[in-house]
């Protein structure tokens, strides 16, 4: 028998997923960035802002930003001088990050694709990890926690930033009813495609809670773990330590 895993509100076999989630960027990769301007409001801006503070990237340190993508978040780890590297399961969305780089002059930047289930990077390699907006759309991301704690260095950092369910009364209400009835209608304006977003959208319900998922943080083997939860909890920064 397969492993079944959710694939949004569908049941689908372990294998059927990877291969969906990747039709899926491939779709939207060109048009990734608008969309998160016109979904958030350009508040994702102000999200990954934030997400890079905590982060407190340094000269001379070495960072694996996975599901990295189109750069946001490596840009902007860039400009404080570490050496970051970024790798995505998607060479369409990393295609469009190394042009987005060329033509901001990002000359330094690693682009590698890798699987986060599977990395290829030696053991203690990274002083940092950080993954925004892309653990969800891992098939195990309990693995993906494992290989994030066995690349990193002793003392290295986990970050990552993610959608979660915000506990706000009312809000949680209303922004359901924005996210089910008229993303995938914005995702169809816009990226040409209203089915990815009904996906993207259906994958953060499908997320772990935040305690449960800073359980699997520590199960992985992090310490001193954290979970920053903004606007009630719609998005979470989740970090730990290896010591």
């Amino acid at each position: 028998m397969s492993e079944k895993v959710s694939f949004g509100y569908e049941t689908v076999d372990a294998d059927e997923k990877a291969e969906r989630v990747g039709a899926v960027f491939s779709s939207v990769a060109k048009k990734y960035d608008v969309m998160n301007d016109a979904m958030s409001v350009g508040m994702h801006r102000l999200w990954k802002d934030k997400f890079v503070r905590r982060v407190k990237p340094r000269a001379s340190e070495q960072i694996l930003d996975m599901a990295g993508g189109t750069g946001d978040i490596a840009f902007r780890m860039a400009r404080e001088g570490a050496t970051v590297t970024v790798s995505d399961i998607n060479q369409d969305m990393l295609d469009v990050g190394i042009d987005r780089a060329m033509e901001r002059g990002f000359d330094d930047l690693v682009w590698s694709r890798q699987n986060a289930e599977q990395l290829t990077f030696p053991n203690q390699f990274f002083d940092a990890y950080t993954i925004a907006f892309g653990i969800r759309n891992v098939t195990h991301i309990d693995h993906a926690l494992t290989e994030a704690h066995r690349v990193l260095k002793h003392g290295g950092r986990f970050f990552c930033l993610e959608f979660s369910t915000t506990e706000w009364p009312g809000f949680k209400e209303v922004y359901d009813l924005y996210s089910h009835k008229l993303v995938p209608r914005i995702g169809a304006a816009i990226a040409g495609d209203g089915e990815s977003y009904r996906y993207l959208i259906e994958s953060i319900r499908r997320f772990p809670a935040m305690p449960e998922f800073e359980k699997m943080i520590r199960a992985a083997g992090f310490s001193r773990t954290r979970v920053e939860p903004i606007l009630g909890g719609l998005v979470a920064i989740h970090s730990g330590w290896k010591v």
